[in-house]
């Protein structure tokens, strides 16, 4: 029996085995096609996502300053905006504020925590407003003061795209007449180079340097566009940049006004909003977007620090007029200077919607003239030759 049952044993093993060997692959399988379904899922909800943009700066303040008002809780209004967000990571700075503050900060404590995203002016000004308790006001005059720098954002935006639409549109079509075009009426005059009138020659010779050399053309002319961009956002090369936003004669008078109605503005709010008059210098300084003009404002901070005033510390003409500088004074002197910084970023407001025009209007016909005249040149290369070649056959 013993004999007997042994084969029997074996065979029992070897189906168990076999049995084991089944599961572990199936398993094995699975956990193949799991990883592959967790895999093909990643990719599926991989997502690059840019942080919170003006927009939603301003949406969010808005949101905050109508719950506020209407007798909301920070906590509760904070986690009811953060449901609404779509952008994960705006939602997830949002819960991040309602939990620090939750923990016993302030909401200007709490910002400041996420300083990337809110700027000092911000921050400033919620601090202000919890001092003074008037929170939902300060907000709400966030939200006017974001909306202004949107819109006048939006307008030198406007006032650039069909420049550059202009532009770009010139520069592909004499490319495309030099590279495509061109050579095929050129071959007319081969071999007779030596009665070719001068503009027609320098056209021959830009079409062929362009076809025969485009490879290093091409590689040289975005290594010098790339250069330039890599030297403007250095120090030095940002500080020359902004140099010559002021002194080129259209851009001049747009930046100008630029510069001055958002340094005014942002004094205006501030001081409004009881922020210290230091704090508020330097805060003009960091957001003014020239070089020139926060070096300006980083010295009337030193010198109003010292006991200066602030008119009498500003000796840039070139750079804030006379007019503007003589006001400042005078709201100095009567007490009244964050209306009367008010008033006058109005005016450049409005001065700046002007500017804006203006100089929109003046860059569309000069682009035009400028694209005119580049056509011209080139049809004028073409047909210069055939009148130069029928009068040689007629006097022969």
């Amino acid at each position: 029996m013993s004999r007997n049952e042994q084969p029997s044993g074996g065979m029992g093993n070897t189906s168990v085995k076999s049995g084991l060997a089944e599961r572990h692959a199936a398993a094995q399988v699975g956990v193949i096609e799991g990883e592959e379904n967790t895999f093909m899922q990643r990719v599926m909800n991989f997502s690059i996502e840019a942080g919170p943009k003006h927009k939603d700066i301003l949406n969010f303040t808005n949101q905050l300053a109508v719950m506020i008002r209407a007798g909301i809780s920070l906590q509760e209004a904070l986690d009811s905006i953060a449901g609404q967000i779509e952008k994960k990571k705006f939602r997830e700075i949002i819960f991040d504020l309602k939990e620090r503050i939750e923990g016993g900060q302030s909401l200007s404590q709490a910002l400041n925590e996420h300083s990337d995203v809110f700027s000092n002016l911000y921050i400033n000004m919620i601090a202000a407003a919890e001092i003074s308790g008037a929170l939902s006001s300060m907000l709400q005059q966030l939200a006017s003061y974001l909306d202004q720098e949107a819109d006048t954002r939006s307008q030198v935006i406007g006032a650039m795209v069909y420049p550059i639409i202009i532009a770009v549109m010139a520069v592909v079509t004499t490319l495309f007449l030099l590279m495509f075009v061109l050579p095929r009426f050129l071959l007319v005059f081969a071999g007779k180079e030596q009665y070719l009138p001068l503009p027609t020659k320098i056209i021959m010779a830009a079409s062929g340097g362009l076809r025969n050399y485009w490879f290093i053309i091409l590689p040289g002319v975005c290594g010098v566009i790339g250069g330039f961009i890599y030297f403007i956002n250095t120090k030095a090369g940002g500080v020359w940049w902004d140099g010559v936003k002021l002194k080129i004669p259209l851009l001049r008078t747009l930046c100008k006004s630029l510069y001055i109605t958002r340094s005014l503005h942002t004094m205006g709010v501030l001081t409004s909003a009881g922020v210290p008059i230091l704090d508020t210098l330097a805060i003009t300084a960091q957001i003014s977007g020239n070089a020139l003009y926060e070096r300006m404002w980083r010295k009337v901070h030193e010198a109003v620090r010292e006991g200066k005033k602030i008119a009498t510390s500003i000796n840039e003409p070139a750079l804030m007029p006379a007019s503007v500088v003589q006001m400042i004074g005078s709201g100095e002197e009567s007490g009244t200077l964050s209306e009367v910084l008010s008033d006058v970023s109005e005016f450049y407001g409005r001065e700046l919607k002007t500017v804006i025009k203006m100089v929109t209007s003046m860059i569309e016909p000069i682009m035009i003239v400028v694209m005119g005249m580049l056509v011209g040149f080139i049809a004028m290369s073409v047909i210069l030759p055939i009148f130069k070649m029928s009068s040689l056959v007629t006097q022969h």
